[in-house]
C-alpha cells in the first residue's frame, strides 16, 4: 500500500515537472476569439501584415529555453517552431512575426594558472576563457485569415 502511494506521488511529481518545463517556453494572451486547433504545419509565418483581411487571436511568445540547439540559427528555428505550435493550439493559421532576439542568460568563465619559483625569480603562467550563453526569444501575433493566402516573405 505504502509503496503504491510512493509510486503515484513520484509519477505526479514527474508529470508536474514536465508540465512546468513545457509551460516556460511558450505563452499567449488572447486578444480575440480562439478557434478549433490546427496542425502546426498549417500555420504560415508573415513578416508584414498580409494583404487579405485577418483577425487577431492572441499575442504569443516563445523561447529556445530547454532546447539542445547551440547555434543562433538552430535556436531561431526552435523559437519559430514553438510559435507555430502555440498558434496552432489556438486555431490560428498565421503568425505576424514581431521580433526574434537574443536574450543573454549566463556567462561562463574559467581559468587555470601555475607559478614556478627558482633561484632567478618567479614565473607565473595562466590562461583563461570566457563565454556568454544566450537563448532566443520571439514574439508575434497569432492571426486567422479567412481566404486562401500566400505568405509575404
Amino acid at each position: 500500500m505504502f509503496r503504491n502511494n510512493v509510486r503515484k506521488l513520484i509519477r505526479v511529481g514527474f508529470a508536474a515537472a514536465a508540465m512546468s518545463l513545457a509551460a516556460c517556453v511558450t505563452s499567449h494572451v488572447l486578444v480575440g476569439k480562439s478557434r478549433t486547433p490546427v496542425l502546426p504545419d498549417q500555420v504560415q509565418l508573415y513578416l508584414e501584415p498580409p494583404a487579405d483581411k485577418y483577425e487577431n487571436i492572441a499575442i504569443i511568445v516563445a523561447s529556445s529555453k530547454y532546447s539542445f540547439s547551440l547555434t543562433g540559427e538552430g535556436k531561431a528555428e526552435v523559437v519559430i517552431r514553438r510559435l507555430k505550435e502555440e498558434a496552432a493550439k489556438l486555431g490560428a493559421n498565421g503568425i505576424l512575426l514581431q521580433d526574434i532576439a537574443d536574450e543573454p542568460i549566463e556567462s561562463i568563465d574559467t581559468g587555470v594558472g601555475t607559478e614556478f619559483s627558482g633561484a632567478r625569480g618567479n614565473i607565473d603562467l595562466g590562461i583563461g576563457a570566457s563565454g556568454l550563453l544566450s537563448r532566443k526569444f520571439g514574439r508575434g501575433i497569432a492571426i486567422y485569415l479567412e481566404s486562401g493566402h500566400t505568405p509575404i516573405k
